[in-house]
C-alpha cells in the first residue's frame, strides 16, 4: 500500500464485495464489510470503495478524478483499457505474502 499511496495525493482502494467474488468463483472467509475495515484501518489509505462489478473501474475513475490505477503485475496488461482515463501502473507483488500460500498454510 506504500508504494501505491506514493504515486500520488490520494489512496483510493476498492474492495470486492462478497457478491463480486462469488461471481468469479471466490468465497472468502471475511466478510466484505470487515474486510473493508481492515484496508480502511491501514495507514497509507485514504479511502475505501466496495467494488461489485468489472465495468465499475471506468466509472470509480471518472467518479474520483483517478490519476494513476495500480494493480499487481500478476494482473500486467488486463487493465490496459483504462489508459484512455488515466496512467495504469503494474506493480510486482510484496515477496512473500500470498493469500494462496496463506491458505495452503491454514489448510495443514
Amino acid at each position: 500500500m506504500k508504494a501505491c499511496q506514493a504515486l500520488g495525493d490520494e489512496l483510493i482502494v476498492a474492495v470486492s464485495s462478497d457478491e463480486f467474488n462469488l461471481g468469479k468463483g471466490k468465497v472468502c472467509q471475511i466478510k466484505d464489510v470487515d474486510r473493508m475495515a481492515i484496508v480502511e484501518a491501514i495507514r497509507y489509505v485514504d479511502k475505501v470503495i466496495p467494488e461489485t462489478c468489472w465495468e465499475q473501474k471506468v466509472e470509480d475513475v471518472q467518479k474520483y478524478n483517478v490519476d494513476v490505477f495500480v494493480m499487481g503485475d500478476d494482473w500486467k496488461g488486463k487493465f490496459d483499457f483504462l489508459k484512455e482515463y488515466c496512467e495504469v501502473v503494474y506493480l510486482p507483488r510484496t515477496e512473500g505474502i500470498s493469500t494462496t500460500q496463506l491458505k495452503d498454510e491454514l489448510k495443514k
